[in-house]
């Protein structure tokens, strides 16, 4: 064999072996467990969303025809347009790579945001997809970006596989010197990675390389390197390519007799690969058949398993059926007794409301009738008085009848504003109100009143004071209040209206008389949430408390708050505490 046969025998033996190499590390089984990570966390965070859990699912578990179905029904959703599209496309990406469908694989990668998060991994998608289809500047355009990533970025794609496929790129457009550079990069990770297996592969691609460019010193110290290096793995693949590229680096240099024992080696080696595949198509059948066999009981186990299950739910249909009709019965029970309860809870307060209404019409009549008695007899002496020309006894007299009609009044406008609220008629608006101006409006009414009982009034309510109430109410509340005030007030006494600022949220409204005061537990009862009404002991006063009870459920409309501070002989004090408008 003359020397320019042998060149072009080891040239064609070595490309050979280069195209065996490139295919093999341009091949992605996996992506990185970090990765693997990175999606099940995102799987988790979307388990609404049922296909997308399952194609990520499907796609951890490499099941590439489910991860294709599951992303398409997602993707076919009317109109989405979430974040998750862009893991979808990868995914189907991924698989139809992984399925070897390398156009539908780019077609799906090229569907993918370039602002995706992972979109480097779909560069390095793209890349081994041109590899594979030999289109070798494109891979290039695609990797070479990759090689300066940020380093945290490594952690899901490995830098070594992309020095070693931009190398081999190189080398297949024999643009040897760029391919050099980036093979012993490679080879400087996978030195550092110790990974045995691929740090072979590393060897013979640099030993490709300078064998090509008649290095052969160089190229032969790699290959040499590559075959001791397998014969400390277990890996048969291995010691067939290190072995044969001895044999074919031997024969070119006319060392036969080498070349014949790494021939010899080679055989044996690809005898055992050979032997080792049959084991394993053995082993295969094997289990395949232990799996039919296995399915087979699993079966005869499903079918017992399902009696057992039908037998079980029987009885727990049994079960729940009693028991659901025990809880209707119980419920049924309980709404029987809960309505008696109601029903005698209503009784009891109709009762106490008629009881209530009773007591009113007889106080009402009977305070009606003394007043109308009063005014009868008042009228009596008042023509007598005025038959006599007694002025002095008759200015008296006019002046009771006054005070006798005006408690009639009062009482009657009581009644009246006592029903509206019970029947829910009366208008009710709660405003802004300034209480100086409603006290000096009040007070104006009963002036008179109080200079003929010789009654100070003071209004030391602060013009600035403003609460959220019914204004109507308001009046209705503070007529009444001064009303007792002027009633209970001794003659040369005072009446006091002034304000307290509680807190940010209320104001204490507080009508103070200097009169006879209450006990105790007159104080008590009056504060009782009652309708049950007392008869004054004057009979000229026409009232029956039902005053103070308006004034209490009016109060109480106004979400305000009623007190009273007392002590007999000592006056007392009406509080009312009222929103305070922010």
């Amino acid at each position: 064999m003359n020397l320019f046969l042998a060149r072009v025998i080891k040239i064609s033996s070595v490309l050979i072996l280069m195209l065996l190499a490139g295919r093999l590390s341009s091949q992605e089984k996996n992506e990185t467990n970090l990765f693997s990570h990175q999606i099940q966390i995102k799987a988790n965070q979307n388990k609404a969303s049922s296909y997308f859990f399952k194609s990520a699912s499907y796609f951890l578990e490499k099941e590439w025809d489910s991860t294709l179905v599951y992303a398409m029904r997602h993707l076919e959703v009317s109109g989405v347009k979430d974040d998750l599209v862009n893991y979808l496309h990868y995914f189907r990406g991924f698989s139809f790579k992984e399925k070897g469908l390398f156009d539908e694989a780019r077609n799906e990668f090229n569907l993918i945001d370039p602002n995706f998060e992972f979109y480097y991994l779909v560069k390095k998608g793209l890349g081994v997809i041109a590899l594979e289809k030999r289109e070798f500047k494109a891979a290039i355009s695609y990797l070479e970006p990759l090689t300066k990533l940020k380093q945290d970025q490594y952690n899901y794609l490995s830098k070594s596989e992309i020095f070693q496929n931009i190398g081999l790129c190189y080398h297949h457009l024999n643009e040897f010197a760029k391919a050099e550079d980036y093979l012993i990069e490679n080879l400087k990770l996978r030195e550092f990675q110790q990974d045995t297996l691929k740090l072979i592969g590393a060897y013979v691609n640099v030993a490709n390389v300078y064998y090509e460019q008649y290095k052969d010193d160089l190229a032969i110290s790699y290959f040499e390197k590559a075959y001791i290096l397998s014969k400390t793995t277990k890996s048969i693949r291995k010691m067939v390519l290190t072995t044969l590229n001895m044999a074919v680096v031997e024969e070119n240099r006319k060392d036969y007799k080498k070349a014949l024992s790494y021939r010899k080696e080679y055989e044996k080696w690809k005898d055992s690969l050979n032997d080792q595949n049959k084991i394993y198509e053995v082993a295969k059948l094997e289990k395949e058949f232990a799996v039919k066999e296995k399915q087979k009981e699993v079966s005869l186990l499903k079918l017992e398993n399902k009696a057992k299950v039908n037998e079980r739910n029987g009885l727990l249909y049994s079960v729940l059926t009693l028991l659901i009709l025990l809880g209707v019965t119980f419920y049924f029970y309980k709404e029987k007794t809960k309505a008696n309860k109601i029903i005698i809870a209503q009784k009891e307060g109709l009762d106490e409301l008629n009881a209530t209404k009773d007591k009113l019409f007889s106080i009402v009549s009977h305070d009606l009738r003394s007043s109308v008695n009063a005014l009868k007899t008042s009228n009596a002496k008042l023509l007598d008085n005025l038959e006599a020309k007694n002025l002095d006894a008759l200015d008296e007299q006019l002046q009771n009848n006054s005070a006798i009609v005006n408690g009639a009044y009062n009482l009657l406008d009581n009644l009246l504003h006592w029903a509206l609220l019970q029947t829910k008629q009366s208008y009710f608006e709660i405003t802004s109100i300034r209480l100086f101006f409603i006290v000096e409006q009040m007070a104006y009414n009963y002036k008179p009143l109080m200079l003929e009982n010789n009654l100070e009034f003071q209004n030391n309510v602060p013009k600035s004071v403003q609460v959220s109430a019914d204004q109507e109410s308001l009046k209705i509340v503070l007529r009444n209040l001064l009303d007792n005030a002027i009633k209970f007030s001794k003659p040369h006494g005072t009446i006091n209206v002034y304000s307290e600022l509680i807190n940010d949220a209320y104001v204490d409204f507080v009508i103070e008389d200097s009169g006879i005061g209450m006990t105790e537990d007159t104080r008590l009862k009056l504060l009782e949430d009652s309708v049950l009404l007392s008869k004054k002991e004057n009979e000229n006063l026409v009232g029956t408390g039902l005053g103070l009870q308006l004034c209490k459920s009016m109060i109480k409309k106004n979400n305000g708050i009623f007190d009273i501070k007392s002590e007999l002989g000592k006056g007392a004090k009406m509080i009312v505490s009222l929103p305070k408008t922010t």
